[in-house]
C-alpha cells in the first residue's frame, strides 16, 4: 500500500505576517516549561492578555477589516475582535488553531517541534478534544500518519482548511455582526472627518 503524500498547498502569505515573524521578540509571548521524552522544554505561545492588549484600533483599521479577511487578520486588534466574535458563535477553537499553527511554523528546535506538535494535535485535532476543529477526512489522515514524526509543515493543509472556513463562514457573518458595527460606529462619531 503506497503512504499518502501530503499535499502542499501555500499557506496564505500575509504581508503583516511576514515582517511580524521577522521581528521575533518576546512582546506578547509567554514561555512555559513542558516536560517531554526528551526532558524540560520550553515553549512559546501568544496570551490571551496579549491579544486583549492590542492597541484600540484606528477607524482606519477597522474600516480595512471590511475590506478583506487577510487585513483583519493582520491586526492584532482585528483578530482578538473577531476572536471574540466566533466565542459567541461556540467557534474560537478556529482562531485557536490558526494562532498555535502560526507560532509553531516559528519553531527550529527539533524536540520543541515535536512537543507543540503533540499539544496541538491533542488540543484541537483529535476527536477526544473539546476544542476539536472540523476538518476533512483527508486532512485527518495525512496530519495522523505525519505525527510520528512531525516536522513544520504537519498542519499547513489543516491551518489552511481552517482560514479559509473562517474567511467563507464567519467573516461574513462578523461584517453583519452588532460587534462589529458598534465598534465601527463610536471611531466614525469620534473622527474629524465626519
Amino acid at each position: 500500500m503506497a503512504d499518502i503524500v501530503a499535499h502542499k498547498t501555500p499557506l496564505p502569505e500575509l504581508e503583516c505576517l511576514k515582517s511580524r515573524r521577522m521581528k521575533t521578540g518576546m512582546n506578547g509571548i509567554e514561555r512555559h516549561r513542558m516536560t517531554s521524552r526528551k526532558g524540560p522544554q520550553t515553549v512559546k505561545t501568544e496570551t490571551y492578555s496579549n491579544v486583549l492588549c492590542s492597541p484600540k484600533p484606528t477607524l482606519e483599521e477597522v474600516s480595512t477589516w471590511g475590506q478583506s479577511f487577510d487585513k483583519l487578520m493582520c491586526c492584532p486588534a482585528g483578530r482578538n475582535s473577531f476572536r471574540q466574535f466566533l466565542r459567541t458563535e461556540f467557534s474560537e477553537e478556529n482562531m485557536l488553531f490558526w494562532l498555535a499553527c502560526e507560532e509553531f511554523s516559528k519553531e527550529t528546535n527539533k524536540s520543541v517541534i515535536e512537543e507543540k506538535a503533540r499539544l496541538i494535535y491533542e488540543d484541537y485535532i483529535s476527536i477526544l478534544s473539546p476544542k476539536e476543529v472540523s476538518l476533512d477526512s483527508r486532512v485527518r489522515e495525512v496530519i495522523n500518519r505525519n505525527m510520528p514524526e512531525p516536522n513544520l509543515h504537519t498542519f499547513d493543509d489543516a491551518q489552511l482548511q481552517i482560514y479559509t472556513l473562517m474567511q467563507r463562514d464567519s467573516y461574513p457573518r462578523y461584517l453583519n455582526s452588532l460587534a462589529y458595527k458598534n465598534l465601527l460606529k463610536p471611531l466614525s462619531e469620534q473622527s474629524p472627518e465626519s
